[in-house]
């Protein structure tokens, strides 16, 4: 009898052993948001799986001290603002510490401000335009550069390029108008003359109308600033069917497999900024093992990579400052210097992070380092 009294007095006290341990122990919650349905899923997901990624290698390391796990939300904004509204409250209701996102400006901008209100840190990965970072928004960052440093790439390059003419083309939305009509200045300050600023709808899938337009002005070079790689990839094909024989540069937007996987043979030869990476660094190379492991592909768009270093950065800050106090968090991250997958991540007092763009080139399927803005010369694999 006192056997068993014994066993059971042992079995309480392991009971409450591990109830206090569960007591204390804590999960920590991230949020991501980017169009994870719709026209632009693939790099809505890029940015999830990039966050993955990221939870991934922290966790490796011992995760953070003070919780038991990392658990990511993600939400789903379609690219639409009133759904990056809805997505923003929801992260609110699920007590985030931090979110990873969005996609597109016009998503970002309005979802920023909600989660501002709870005073919820923002990193977006994607988001260019420069408003994103110019209201003042206490706990906003960007991880991406910014449409006024790449259209400055984008001119050089025409430039470079030797072109007199250009026409430009967009959809309209917040990120790919606003960039165009940067270059359209830059290109009038440059000299280059933009015979028209044209612009499709998003959705649309039949360029043959502004192409045959543009075939009829014959400019030295055609600008696309389109949101995402698959429109890019249609407008390509339709381009080289319709006989363009102008030099085609895009954006940021069109870095992605996606991009060459539809247009084939159409992609070759066409010209993008997008910013530099340093795929030989040891952080490039940790996020591609996590990033194959997730998605079973090391083909990854440029958002994944700025979606992972976002996350790592965050998490970074989370584990330094010992909890989730987001002014410790932030005052954490702007003190950061150090090698990311994507880049040196370093912030502005704003919450900008440094632009790095290049131009790139697709040769024989892939995304080729081409020109150096800085340098005004060839990257050397191309000389």
């Amino acid at each position: 009898m006192k056997f068993k009294k014994l066993k059971l007095f042992v079995l309480t006290i392991i009971t409450a052993i591990f109830i206090s341990a569960g007591a204390f122990a804590e999960t920590l919650k991230i949020g991501s948001m980017g169009p994870l349905t719709g026209p632009y899923a693939a790099d809505g997901n890029d940015i999830a799986n990039g966050v993955r990624s990221a939870i991934a290698v922290i966790e490796d390391e011992g995760g953070i001290e003070g919780f038991d796990k990392i658990e990511l939300f993600a939400e789903d904004t379609a690219c639409d603002p009133r759904q990056a509204v809805a997505a923003a409250n929801k992260l609110i209701n699920s007590e985030v510490i931090g979110v990873i996102g969005a996609y597109c400006s016009s998503a970002t901008i309005p979802a920023s401000e909600v989660l501002a209100e709870e005073d919820i840190i923002m990193i977006t990965p994607a988001s260019t335009n420069e408003k994103v970072t110019e209201r003042e928004l206490k706990y906003m960052f960007r991880m991406c550069g910014r449409d006024d440093d790449q259209s400055k790439a984008a001119v050089s390059f025409l430039k470079y390029k030797k072109a007199k003419t250009v026409f430009i083309i967009d959809d309209k939305t917040t990120y790919s108008q606003g960039l165009a009509e940067n270059v359209a200045k830059g290109c009038e300050a440059a000299g280059i003359k933009v015979i028209l600023h044209d612009h499709v709808n998003q959705g649309d899938k039949d360029f043959s109308a502004v192409l045959t337009k543009l075939k009829s002005k014959a400019p030295d070079a055609l600008y696309m600033s389109l949101q995402n790689s698959a429109t890019g990839s249609l407008m390509a094909i339709q381009a080289k069917r319709i006989g363009i024989e102008a030099t085609i540069l895009s954006q940021d937007a069109v870095y992605h497999p996606q991009f060459i996987d539809i247009a084939k043979d159409a992609a070759e030869g066409i010209y993008l900024t997008c910013g530099f990476m340093d795929k030989g660094t040891e952080s490039y190379k940790n996020f591609i093992a996590k990033f194959q492991k997730i998605t079973g592909t090391d083909k990854s768009g440029a958002y994944s990579v700025y979606a992972y270093d976002s996350a790592i950065t965050l998490l970074k800050a989370i584990k330094k400052t010992g909890g989730t106090d987001p002014a410790k968090i932030k005052e954490a991250m702007l003190k950061m210097n150090y090698q990311g997958a994507s880049k040196n991540i370093s912030f502005k007092e704003n919450g900008d992070s440094s632009s790095s763009y290049i131009i790139f080139k697709v040769e024989n399927k892939n995304f080729k380092n081409h020109w150096n803005p800085e340098t005004g010369e060839l990257f050397s694999e191309t000389k």
